[in-house]
């Protein structure tokens, strides 16, 4: 009897492993048929706009640093920092006895010289005249006035060259403003000593700024260089104004400076309201819009490695890695540049585990 319930059970259990058995066979079956998908798109050109932030510098449209050409003193500052001027406005006197002196003797130098000329030419045409009647004057003494004459007229030239000469020294104890501006800087006092030799004379008198008119140089990459064109407009901020203001660009250099690999670009910055400091730090938004459409794909199609930058294209469900260049990004988008046309084919989520000619299943 015990011997009939022992086969009973091993039977029952037998039959429970052999069914449980074929359920987890069914089960697992499903699992192997749900294999993963290649998610893929098809390669499409697009315009791609982005902005470039970098930092500027405004300065005055224009700015001069005025010096003293002679070693003189300062006899009359008419002006002072934050003054207006005027173009051709007398700014400063400056006074250097020596030159007065030099100036007066040039003077009588060349009234004495004149003097001399005068009376030579007066007497060179006098025998000039009497010299038509035959046997009057010798040949020679008409040959010899004539040489006094030229002489003296040398002479009397030299004298001119020499009093122009002091005159314009002298002028130049004169400084005048070269245009309209404001003066941004002063360096001299009443009896300040200075020129070429003078204590000092590394630092300007004065410095004048256009300030109505502003210049916002911006040095740009040259990864972005081709993006820009002169009538650009961009907008820029100040740290200390809340408000945006526009420009255009109105120069560009054309040249890479060879130390920073960059070009310069220029705006002009009318600042009729003198909200706008030269000297101040701003931050440029530049549009980089592009000419043409280009190739646009989601940043998770391309791959970054150390065997190089590609996106893997698709051809007969093979995977086939392009080399690409890296153009601009913006979001998660990003512009690519090599061997691919429209409509091809290209996974989404690429990784650098995927080999040539591995099996794409899409």
């Amino acid at each position: 009897m015990k011997t009939k319930i022992l086969q009973s059970s091993a039977l029952f259990f037998a039959a429970l492993f052999f069914l449980n058995s074929c359920n987890s066979k069914k089960e697992e079956a499903p699992v192997a048929e749900l294999e993963p998908k290649t998610e893929t798109f098809l390669l499409e050109k697009e315009k791609l706009t982005t902005e470039l932030r970098l930092p500027a510098e405004l300065t005055g449209f224009q700015q001069v640093d005025l010096y003293a050409k002679v070693s003189s003193f300062v006899k009359v500052l008419k002006v002072d920092i934050g003054t207006k001027v005027k173009k051709g406005q007398l700014l400063i006197v400056l006074e250097a006895p020596e030159i007065s002196s030099q100036l007066a003797a040039a003077e009588s130098r060349l009234k004495s010289m004149e003097a001399i000329y005068a009376t030579s030419k007066s007497t060179y045409n006098r025998l000039y005249e009497t010299s038509k009647v035959e046997g009057t004057i010798s040949k020679n003494d008409l040959e010899m006035a004539s040489g006094k004459k030229n002489s003296d007229y040398a002479q009397y030239q030299a004298a001119v060259a020499g009093h122009k000469e002091v005159s314009i020294m002298r002028g130049y104890l004169e400084i005048r403003a070269p245009f309209d501006g404001v003066v941004a800087a002063r360096n001299v006092n009443l009896g300040t000593f200075v020129g070429p030799a003078g204590k000092g004379s590394d630092l300007p008198l004065l410095t004048i700024q256009q300030q109505d008119k502003l210049r916002l140089a911006v040095s740009v990459p040259e990864l972005y260089t081709g993006y820009l064109h002169t009538g650009d407009e961009m907008t820029f901020n100040v740290k200390s104004l809340p408000e945006p203001f526009t420009a255009k660009i109105t120069r560009m250099s054309g040249a890479l400076d060879l130390k920073l690999r960059s070009e310069r670009v220029e705006m002009d910055v009318q600042n009729t309201k003198k909200d706008l400091l030269p000297g101040m730090v701003a931050e440029v938004l530049l549009p980089l819009n592009a000419k043409d459409s280009t190739f646009v794909i989601p940043k998770t199609a391309l791959v970054s490695s150390a065997e190089g930058t590609f996106v893997i294209k698709v051809i007969d469900h093979k995977a086939t890695r392009v080399n690409v260049k890296r153009g601009r990004e913006i979001d998660d988008k990003i512009e690519i540049f090599g061997d691919l046309n429209r409509k091809d084919k290209l996974v989404k989520i690429a990784s650098e585990e995927t080999k040539e000619g591995d099996i794409i299943n899409e």
